[in-house]
């Protein structure tokens, strides 16, 4: 693998889904919220601050994906230390596993919502690590809810596939602020305003973050709550404890160091699954051989099934030591077990696992700071019930907890944190910071990251290629999704004749992920950065 062959074979795009930039990078799922970041940069602001910038603007552009109802979980690289912000929402103390027996109220309306974290991770990164006035982080996000953004296809879509459940919520909330007149979808080009979420946005910017979980804003989430039987109290609000900085974990692929997100996020999935790859040839992976698919879709099935068997939290159970998912020897036992054939012995049902619509942001600057946040609402446009006066969406990640099983650490209790299937990474090349990665994509997320990293480790690939190759997961059922012309038709059929079920995915889907990563370049000065082919989205970096 050479790195000077990567960095050099980049190519940047007149699109924007593919940049170059002299003294810092921003990629994001939107145009206006890696300006947002950019526009941080310029004014003397540290990759803190341009990573707090874009995650509340990206809140107001990519509401069917995030926003100050969501949560937040955040990889950074501070002063020479790595390190994990877990920014988990929490379930109200209200809540109880008897008020969720309709696994509708798990996901749609006012009970679907846990305490929205978001803005306390923002808040306290910036208050820690951030250079810049918080006035100035929250300018963007206000200027961009007044003036209005232009509805893009993929929103046009996704309101047409959500429509039925917006207008299933008695209130009609979420409607009134989303679908044009309360009723139906934007067309594409129309100009999204928001004036509500503008002046809440002011709020923040006037009184500070706290003002969502002590203040006036705490308050109006209350009422509403009470008055359309949601359980979320001013006193959960006021509770929220503030993010916890955790020591992030990490392990080599290859002679690269990839640290990312301890429990409850999925980085040990990623970290197991790429383990088990470095037990196989990086010329066997590059290879397209049929058979690299099946040993690729196996490795899938093994790492995702090992976390839904071992779910671990350790602040519900201290006791548990769970170290064995990351020991080099049972990598390889797990590698080793991958035969020329399915492995019978796993479980041919697919369990039903949670969200879908996450978001992406990752940032660099020259001083050698990067952050990657993952943040979302779960499922697409949240629990489709928005906050009355405040115009943002209440997530749905209730359904992200364990109901049935109360030896289960993510099982609903009061001030319970959900588990959730994110994964953004920092990977070193030679103990120097080299690139930042996250996206998307619930159970899938781990695969789409893992195929992003090989292109470009095993296939000597410049993020400007890796991004656009096609990509496929197997679920833990045997279920393998590929997109339509991307995979030759031998690859299909062995696939086939192995005995998995396949999927076709339209080219490019929506359902494979979203990469956003930047690149501090090792062989050159400067920076990369890629935006998802998949997504609205753009990378744009500090000349």
């Amino acid at each position: 693998m050479d790195v000077e062959h990567i960095e050099k074979a980049f190519v940047p795009t007149a699109d924007k889904k593919c940049a170059v930039a002299k003294k810092g990078m921003v990629a994001s799922a939107f145009p206006d919220a890696t300006k947002a970041g950019v526009e941080m940069l310029r004014k003397g602001g540290n990759a803190i601050d341009a990573a707090c910038a874009t995650a509340l603007a990206l809140g107001v552009c990519e509401p069917q994906a995030s926003g100050l109802g969501g949560q937040s979980m955040v990889i950074m690289h501070y002063n020479g230390k790595s390190f994990a912000i877990d920014g988990s929402s929490r379930a109200p103390s209200l809540a109880h596993s008897s008020k969720y027996r309709l696994q509708k109220k798990r996901k749609l309306g006012y009970r679907a919502t846990t305490i929205p974290s978001t803005l306390a991770t923002v808040g306290f990164m910036h208050e820690r690590f951030g250079q810049l006035s918080w006035q100035k982080i929250v300018a963007p996000s206000i200027r961009i809810a007044k003036k209005g953004y232009k509805i893009t296809q993929l929103q046009h879509d996704l309101q047409i596939r959500e429509l039925d459940k917006f207008l299933s919520i008695k209130s009609k909330s979420g409607a009134k602020y989303f679908l044009k007149d309360g009723q139906v979808p934007y067309d594409v080009g129309d100009t999204f305003v928001q004036h509500d979420l503008a002046e809440t946005l002011k709020i923040i910017s006037e009184y500070g973050y706290t003002v969502f979980y002590h203040g006036s804003i705490a308050k109006k989430i209350s009422q509403d709550m009470k008055k359309n039987k949601g359980l979320i109290r001013e006193e959960d609000l006021a509770y929220m404890p503030e993010p916890i900085i955790k020591k992030p974990l990490s392990r080599k692929y290859r002679h690269f160091t990839v640290t990312t997100m301890p429990p409850p996020a999925a980085g040990r999935t990623l970290l197991l699954t790429l383990m088990m790859l470095n037990h196989l040839p990086s010329k066997f992976l590059r290879s397209s051989k049929p058979s690299s698919y099946h040993f690729v879709a196996e490795t899938f099935r093994k790492a995702f099934l090992h976390r839904l068997q071992r779910p671990f939290n350790r602040h519900t159970y201290k006791q548990t030591q769970d170290k064995l998912h990351l020991q080099r020897s049972f990598a390889k036992q797990m590698a080793d077990s991958i035969h020329n054939s399915m492995d019978a012995t796993l479980p041919m049902m697919d369990p039903d696992f949670g969200g879908e619509d996450t978001t992406h942001l990752s940032t660099m600057d020259n001083e050698g700071n990067a952050v990657g946040i993952t943040q979302s609402i779960e499922l697409a446009y949240g629990s489709k019930a928005a906050a009355e006066g405040l115009g943002f969406l209440y997530n749905n990640y209730m359904s992200a907890f364990e109901f049935t099983n109360p030896n289960h650490p993510f099982y609903i209790r009061p001030n319970a944190i959900p588990w959730t299937s994110v994964s953004p990474a920092l990977i070193f090349n030679d103990s120097k910071l080299w690139m930042v990665v996250g996206s998307p994509g619930s159970q899938r997320i781990f695969s789409t990251i893992t195929q992003f990293l090989s292109r470009i480790i095993d296939g000597n690939l410049p993020m400007s290629d890796a991004i656009k190759r096609p990509r496929f997961h197997c679920s833990i059922g045997g279920t393998v999704s590929i997109e339509d012309g991307g995979f030759r038709d031998e690859i299909v059929q062995y696939l086939k004749d192995m005995g998995y079920q396949i999927s076709v995915k339209e080219r490019y889907s929506f359902y494979h992920g979203a990469i956003h990563a930047t690149m501090k370049l090792q062989s050159q000065q400067g920076f990369h950065g890629v935006a998802e082919v998949r997504r609205d989205g753009t990378a744009e970096g500090l000349d």
